[in-house]
């Protein structure tokens, strides 16, 4: 008789058939669960996060149009600030050769008072005399020098007032340039969009560049290159102002007075004649320190030989007495003698070229002082000897004006200057 067969291993109960049934409806029903939350998660971020990327993108270009408008607004005012230093600029050279053209007028009188002056040199016997019209031809060159020195000084402060324009028109333009390049920029960051062929991924995007500046700072800087432009105008404005008023002035203050030259000339040499004594008296003191320490740095060099002679002796002495045989080869007094000898003539020694080295740098400086004092003596001098040719020149300074008769119109020759309407351009 056949016998059944039985499949071997683990034989489950009905029971746990219908509960593994049941498990798998329930895992089924919890994993679709869970799908379906996160699917809902997964839409409400995707809804979140493109309102928020829609939101940033237009802060960003809000804010981009806001930083155009701004960075337009100073452009603007730094291209009227340019206009109007161009302006003046050009104003200010307009004045200057003015006051330059003035200044070539006054030559012309200063020919003629000059003329007139070597014309009554040739005055001879009793007519030499000092009479007013000297005295008067004399004032008249002082205050034609005065103010042309007063219109050179003008002309002087229009140049430096110039560079000062130009400096502050350079710093408007560089900025203006940066701005316009700035503006550039920003506008194509405008004009980029997801669609935009030139957009991709950058190496730490976010990183602040070098040389960045605060927003403050920024707005700080366009102000002060507007503000220093601003103040540069308006100095112009006033120094052609007072250039105009100074040509304006000159042309009146020709019948000035002033102090002799002859007196101012005399005083300066009397000065100079004292400051030569005494420079003299320098000369030969500092000779005769420049002697004693001559002879100072001589003893020095002497007594440096004599020590060491003398450290050679105490050297010589102690190597002679290492020599001593066996017992008798000990510290004794004569060795620390000795040994006190050398450390202090080797201190003496260092003392003395010390003070050598001091010596020979106090005669280098006594001689560099007489070669300043000799040099100082020979420049006054020369100019001792200028003032008294100047005093030789001052007295031939004398003309009758009774016998001139003027070739050239001076007055016309001054009025050779741009009307009052350019002087106020």
């Amino acid at each position: 008789m056949a016998s059944l067969s039985v499949k071997p291993g683990q034989r489950f109960t009905l029971p746990d058939w219908q509960n593994n049934s049941i498990l798998i409806s329930a895992d089924a029903e919890q994993q679709r669960y869970n799908s379906h939350h996160i699917r809902q998660e997964g839409r409400a971020l995707r809804n979140e996060t493109g309102n928020q990327a829609k939101w940033d993108e237009h802060n960003s270009r809000t804010h981009l149009k806001d930083r155009i408008a701004c960075v337009d607004k100073w452009r603007e005012a730094l291209a009227r600030c340019l206009a109007e230093i161009e302006l003046e600029i050009d104003a200010l050279t307009k004045v200057k050769e003015a006051a330059e053209n003035a200044i070539q007028a006054k030559n012309l009188c200063l020919d003629v008072a000059i003329e007139c002056l070597t014309l009554r040199e040739s005055r001879r016997d009793i007519d030499v005399v000092r009479d007013p019209v000297e005295e008067e031809l004399l004032r008249e060159v002082k205050v034609i020098e005065k103010t042309k020195k007063e219109l050179q000084q003008r002309v002087d402060d229009a140049f430096r007032q110039l560079c000062l324009l130009k400096e502050a028109r350079q710093q408007v333009i560089s900025d203006h340039k940066h701005k316009v390049e700035a503006l550039e920029l920003d506008r194509q960051c405008m004009s980029f969009n997801p669609t935009s062929g030139n957009i991709s991924f950058k190496v730490n995007p976010t990183r602040i560049p070098d040389g960045s500046t605060a927003l403050s700072e920024w707005e700080q800087n366009s102000r002060c290159n507007k503000e220093r432009a601003e103040a540069e105008i308006k100095a112009s404005v006033d120094l052609r102002g007072a250039i105009t008023l100074s040509i304006a002035q000159t042309n009146n203050e020709l019948d000035a007075q002033r102090i002799a030259t002859e007196f101012a000339l005399r005083k300066r040499m009397r000065d100079m004649e004292a400051a030569l004594n005494e420079l003299r008296w320098q000369e030969q003191n500092t000779l005769d320190e420049i002697a004693e320490m001559e002879e100072e740095i001589r003893q020095l060099e002497e007594d440096i030989r004599k020590r060491t002679l003398d450290l050679k002796v105490a050297h010589t002495r102690l190597e002679t007495r290492t020599y001593r045989p066996h017992i008798e080869l000990c510290r004794d007094q004569a060795q620390y003698g000795l040994t006190d000898e050398v450390q202090q003539l080797e201190g003496i020694i260092r003392a003395l070229q010390q003070k050598r080295t001091e010596s020979q740098d106090a005669l280098d400086a006594l001689y560099r002082q007489l070669h300043r004092i000799r040099t100082d003596i020979g420049y006054k001098t020369n100019s001792l000897q200028l003032d008294n040719k100047c005093m030789d020149t001052r007295r031939k300074l004398v003309v009758s004006v009774q016998k001139f008769e003027p070739e050239v119109d001076a007055v016309n020759r001054t009025r050779d200057l741009p009307r009052k309407s350019q002087l106020e351009l």
